[in-house]
């Protein structure tokens, strides 16, 4: 079965889209189950609700179909789209939803935004312009949604290093620099520096070289927001629509009571995350670097590995009937991914420089594949 079957609606400009907005009695939110997306969703949904236009909001797994019963003037895709949205927002969504709820005349939350760029892995400057505006300041340290700086150092999936699923590792790391407290508020500007250096350079110490880059995202964060940080709002937008989504669409809702919920959620993911970077067998190839394991999220593990472990361009990891796979070179690694579902009868799903795959025979078969597609 070759990709998705599924055909992204052209992607709208702001002002289009909040003109169709407008004119809807009904509208309807398919979020892919990505931290961006989810924020984007969130957005759109908090300027609708103030715009008193009733809405329907879900996060929806790579290979799931929308729920199509119920029925609306208008549907939008935030992610790589659904072939039932008349609107999609696959490029940047959660900064393009904020343009959107600004022509609706709604003052969206820059924070929720700036999480989603930050979770996207590409921070907008219209939204981080925003975001300071509103009074948000950066500090040393670390971007973890927790005050625990060491239950935040062992579950953050912004980063990967030898405490990174270990809490107890995380507190004897942290113990080497002989801190008065390892609680973020109780350190001072130079207590998260001396942190921030000792994780810099752990994770970078025997990685490639584009960790250094990777590894940004976890450091310097702004400090606001629902959670510690913004940095560590993104982590946690990102496992929840993962791994709860429903928890996932109410933390962006900006619901009351569902932190605890959603700091679980991302404990659970992040767990299984690093831990099967740690126990994954894994391979070197010319220009393919591949891991393989028992079931995992492969999403987050591809993204962990081609950022922290391949020494090639190309990552692959894969799992009994699942597979995703990261490129850090600029190609089309879902391309590749579709040439290789399509050797196997499979199915793939993603755009640019990420892709999943499920499919039906052997893992090795699908490695094979996906290596003569590279």
């Amino acid at each position: 079965m070759s990709a998705t079957g599924r055909d992204q609606a052209p992607a709208p400009s702001p002002s289009d889209l909040a003109a169709a907005l407008n004119e809807s009695a009904f509208v309807r939110l398919v979020s892919d189950a990505t931290g961006d997306s989810l924020a984007g969703t969130g957005v759109l949904a908090r300027a609708l609700t103030a715009d008193d236009t009733p809405f329907q909001a879900s996060v929806v797994g790579p290979f799931a179909n929308p729920d199509r019963t119920t029925e609306a003037d208008v549907t939008v895709a935030l992610g790589a789209g659904h072939s039932t949205a008349d609107h999609t927002l696959s490029a940047q969504p959660a900064a393009t939803a904020f343009a959107v709820a600004r022509e609706l005349g709604a003052s969206p939350d820059p924070v929720l935004a700036l999480a989603g760029t930050i979770a996207g892995g590409d921070v907008d400057g219209t939204v981080a312009d925003a975001a300071e505006r509103s009074g948000l300041e950066r500090r040393p340290g670390l971007a973890v949604p927790v005050a625990d700086i060491a239950d935040g150092l062992a579950h953050s999936t912004l980063l990967s290093g030898p405490f990174s699923g270990d809490a107890e590792a995380a507190r004897t790391a942290l113990a080497e620099l002989d801190l008065p407290s390892t609680t973020s508020a109780d350190l001072t500007d130079d207590g998260h520096r001396r942190v921030a250096s000792m994780v810099a350079l752990a994770v970078t110490e025997d990685a490639p070289e584009r960790a250094t880059d990777a590894v940004a995202r976890g450091l310097h964060p702004y400090a606001g927001g629902p959670f510690e940080t913004v940095g560590g709002y993104a982590d946690v937008l990102d496992a929840v629509a993962r791994e709860a989504p429903g928890t996932g669409i109410a933390l962006a809702l900006g619901h009351e009571g569902v932190r605890e919920n959603a700091l679980s959620a991302w404990r659970t993911h992040a767990s299984d995350a690093h831990r099967a970077v740690a126990d994954a067998t894994t391979g070197r190839y010319d220009g393919l670097f591949v891991a393989r394991g028992d079931a995992m999220p492969v999403g987050t593990v591809a993204r962990l590995v081609a950022d922290f472990q391949a020494p090639e361009p190309v990552a692959l990891v894969v799992t009994d009937g699942e597979a995703a796979a990261r490129a850090t070179d600029g190609r089309d690694v879902a391309a590749t991914m579709r040439a290789a579902t399509d050797d196997i009868a499979g199915e793939t799903v993603g755009q640019g420089d990420r892709a999943r795959a499920q499919f039906d025979v052997p893992t090795s078969e699908l490695i094979e594949a996906f290596r003569e597609a590279v």
